[in-house]
């Protein structure tokens, strides 16, 4: 399985100049982590063309929040929550984001 954790830098505020970089290098790091050390072992589940899509932002409080964007097998996407929730990491609840899961298109 092909794993992607995506930093999503637009959020719904806008901090200072400053601030900003510090959260945006941040939030890479935590997807870089994420990615090749918490979520390494997903990678010998599935077959090799099979995609795990993850994006991480922050919410209005500064809090880093997570989303499986693609369709996983259930327990991949249980794997991702129990990990992202021991990394202190919130699930990321929206509505308008771009997300084709189970839509039946």
């Amino acid at each position: 399985m092909t794993i992607t954790v995506l930093p999503i830098f637009d959020t719904d505020f806008r901090p200072e100049a400053g601030l900003a970089k510090i959260m945006n290098d941040r939030l890479s790091r935590a997807a870089a982590e994420l990615r090749d050390r918490h979520l390494k072992d997903l990678e010998q589940v599935g077959r090799r063309d099979d995609d795990l899509v993850v994006y991480l932002s922050y919410n209005s409080k500064f809090t880093v929040r997570w989303r499986v964007v693609n369709d996983v097998p259930p327990e991949v996407e249980a794997h991702v929550a129990e990990v992202c929730g021991a990394l202190g990491y919130i699930a990321w609840k929206i509505a308008g984001l771009n997300v084709f899961k189970g839509n039946g298109m």
